[in-house]
């Protein structure tokens, strides 16, 4: 099995190292071999819609009536999201959703439980 980090960017775990870099044959993201890979996660600083900072393993509520891309369903007000994942894009957040399944949200549309 291969000892080569996961890529920063999609977590795949087929990146390839080429001189002094690893690349991701997903999505073609490079970075340097002497970088870690959690050196994007702690410097990641994501909050909620109130501002508070968020972490992995949060737990968190939705704070407005979501639809979901490509379905007819609806992720509701109120609805308790546990063991969130900060992740860096556009849509910071990977979760799992009771009845959905997996999701990614948007911070701004969150608050933070507890």
């Amino acid at each position: 099995m291969s000892t080569l980090p996961n890529c920063p960017e999609c977590n795949s775990q087929y990146p390839y190292e080429d001189r002094n870099i690893y690349v991701c044959p997903e999505c073609a993201y490079e970075w340097l071999q002497d970088s870690g890979s959690n050196n994007s996660e702690e410097e990641l600083a994501v909050k909620d819609a109130n501002g508070t900072p968020l972490q992995d393993g949060d737990t968190i509520t939705v704070i407005k009536d979501l639809k979901v891309k490509g379905s007819s369903l609806v992720v509701k007000v109120g609805t308790k999201v546990k063991n969130i994942r900060l992740v860096d894009g556009d849509h910071d957040i990977d979760c799992k959703i009771d009845g959905i399944g997996a999701m990614k949200l948007k911070s701004g549309f969150v608050k933070k439980v507890g």
